[in-house]
């Protein structure tokens, strides 16, 4: 898998043209085999992982609460989003194919922008869960209803789609003025955005749906940690603040997983660090890829009614003879 060098851009605006170009990992042209070893062990485990954990949630009727619903929505995002990155992965690990034509990388790019916001909302929505099941547990119940819980779903599935279903058309309805190779081995769009001419008004709404999820949902997070750590502090033995910080180890485990290298790849690219490109390929790789690897490992160890759960299941039944 080589990278491509990048051209001098052009004078005028252009419209899109058929094709973008990925830039695969330097160095792994050389050893393609197991590369693509590696990338289809890592998605089918994290298929594997995640549909049990979706398997036993769905077949459990003592895990039809909250919490659970939205691990539910979790290990949806993690398929979606390990599925969505795939076929330009793969097509690079097997083919060396880095040119990619416009409409196929405007579906990639939607679907994984909306399997990455569903996650960093259903992250948000897991954290306010445990907000108010550890600062209010007499009224935990009553405040996070059925009908509550419907209409979290519903504000995820808007900020998903409807904030994302214009941005496939707006893409490929902007000039663009430098040439169209993207810096990742997938499409996203503030790499497609980048390549806009300056003053391209759709470059401003990708801008927008970006920031009012990645950026104000982590700020949201971990205020919302801020006030579990204040109830904790108050606890009276250790053993009490011990088995509640055990409840969101899981989560704060999935939250730092998945924001911290998105973070540190916006501070890369926004202060224009001299980074290497195979570090900075890594880091995509590892904000995109670990997670959906990573959630049901933590959770099935951190959580203990879905450990015990699955062993039940995965145990064999003894069968008696009759006498």
């Amino acid at each position: 898998m080589s990278t491509l060098p990048i051209q001098a851009a052009p004078n005028s605006s252009t419209s899109m043209t058929p094709t973008f170009l990925l830039v695969g990992m330097p160095g792994l042209a050389a050893v393609p085999s197991w590369w693509t070893i590696l990338l289809i062990t890592v998605y089918l485990l994290s298929v594997l992982g995640n549909s049990t954990i979706l398997w036993i949630i769905a077949i459990e009727p003592t895990l039809h609460r909250p919490m659970y619903f939205f691990l539910f929505l979790l290990s949806v995002s993690d398929v979606g989003l390990a599925t969505a990155l795939m076929p330009t992965l793969l097509g690079l690990a097997l083919a060396d194919a880095h040119a990619v034509p416009a409409s196929a990388c405007l579906l990639q790019m939607f679907c994984v922008h909306v399997f990455s916001v569903m996650e960093s909302s259903v992250l948000l929505a897991m954290a306010l869960d445990r907000a108010l099941a550890i600062c209010r547990p007499l009224h935990y119940p009553t405040l996070l209803t059925n009908d509550v819980i419907s209409k979290i779903s519903l504000t995820i599935a808007f900020r998903c789609l409807g904030l994302h279903l214009p941005l496939p058309f707006l893409l490929a309805q902007m000039p663009y003025c430098h040439p169209q190779v993207l810096t990742h081995s997938y499409c996203l769009h503030p790499d497609m955005a980048r390549l806009a001419c300056p003053g391209a008004w759709g470059a401003v709404y990708s801008l927008f749906v970006v920031l009012s999820a990645m950026g104000l949902d982590p700020l949201l997070i971990f205020f919302s940690y801020g006030l579990i750590g204040r109830v904790l502090q108050g606890l009276g033995s250790s053993e009490d603040r011990w088995k509640a910080g055990q409840t969101c180890a899981a989560h704060l485990s999935a939250v730092l997983l998945f924001y911290v290298p998105m973070i540190l790849l916006a501070l890369i690219d926004r202060l224009r660090m001299p980074v290497p490109q195979s570090a900075h390929t890594l880091l995509s790789y590892v904000h995109f890829l670990l997670p959906p690897l990573i959630n049901p490992i933590l959770y099935s160890v951190k959580m203990k009614e879905i450990r015990e759960r699955i062993l039940k299941r995965l145990q064999p039944r003894k069968v008696g003879c009759a006498q």
